[in-house]
């Protein structure tokens, strides 16, 4: 699955490109899946990702979906009367965040034997999967993702967060794909975190971003079954989509089991769906 060689870039540059991660017939699988779960939603529950603006749009929604399968909308697929302007299927920013959990396509694409290895390879002793996360990037209104690191969202004592990115569509510098700093996970400590307010469905940033060296981002083109593992510390992002083209992706991201996943984070868990290191789940 992964070269010593492999893993020393990984370790160098925060990211590394697996090829060929997924098959052809996973990748139609997750995407059938997606579009029944887009079918079924409800777009009454107009709750809308942002990155630029998220604590404006965060809602009780938004924060309980820890532990759910819930679909959010493009910041630009809403009129100012609130008012979706194109069709559902091209309006979701994405599904999130316990798809892994919750829906048995996503499970078993979820929980396979080789990403067990592969978090071991890179350094994890009990690997859990915390979250999971549909990613639309629709043509012509995928939004912007600000340069960030993971670990500021999915903040664990010591850090301990990886993504694995998984491309269902081609992503390339047209259609808005990932962007990062090489390196940067090993320059810029993460001093920021998102936070929910204590008795409320309130959010706030605490601590403020580095001055990352933005300049040196490179884009980091894959075809679609390729995954990009990154390091929480990675910075990244990516640029909006105004392509006709979309840019799906299934994103999982792993913690240290017995590492401390504080109680102020935004993403919580309820007690009927408690996270559960890969070793003690059914590997595909």
């Amino acid at each position: 699955m992964i070269t010593k060689q492999q893993l020393s870039n990984y370790q160098k540059d925060g990211f590394l490109v697996l090829p060929e991660y997924a098959s052809i017939t996973q990748i139609a699988a997750l995407k059938k899946e997606a579009t029944l779960i887009v079918d079924d939603f409800d777009p009454s529950n107009l709750s809308v990702f942002s990155t630029e603006q998220q604590i404006d749009y965060t809602d009780q929604y938004f924060l309980e979906s820890g532990d759910k399968i819930r679909c959010f909308f493009e910041e630009h697929a809403l009129d100012k009367q609130l008012q979706l302007v194109l069709p559902k299927e091209l309006s979701i920013n994405k599904i999130g965040h316990a798809l892994h959990e919750l829906n048995t396509v996503f499970e078993a694409f979820s929980y396979q034997q080789k990403l067990y290895d592969l978090a071991l390879k890179i350094g994890y002793r009990h690997p859990a999967i915390l979250q999971s996360m549909y990613i639309c990037k629709q043509p012509n209104i995928g939004g912007l993702i600000h340069p960030h690191q993971d670990n500021t969202f999915l903040y664990t004592d010591p850090p301990s967060c990886t993504a694995f990115w998984v491309a269902l569509e081609d992503a390339t510098i047209k259609n808005a794909c990932l962007w990062g700093i090489p390196g940067s996970h090993r320059k810029y400590s993460n001093e920021r975190r998102y936070l929910r307010k204590k008795g409320s469905f309130e959010t706030y940033f605490k601590g403020e971003w580095a001055s990352w060296d933005t300049d040196r981002m490179i884009p980091i083109e894959v075809k679609a079954g390729d995954m990009v593992v990154f390091d929480g510390n990675f910075v990244h992002g990516s640029s909006e989509n105004t392509s006709k083209k979309s840019r799906h992706a299934y994103v999982m991201h792993l913690i240290e089991f017995q590492s401390i996943y504080p109680s102020d984070n935004w993403l919580q868990r309820g007690a009927e769906l408690p996270l559960i290191p890969m070793h003690q789940k059914q590997l595909f």
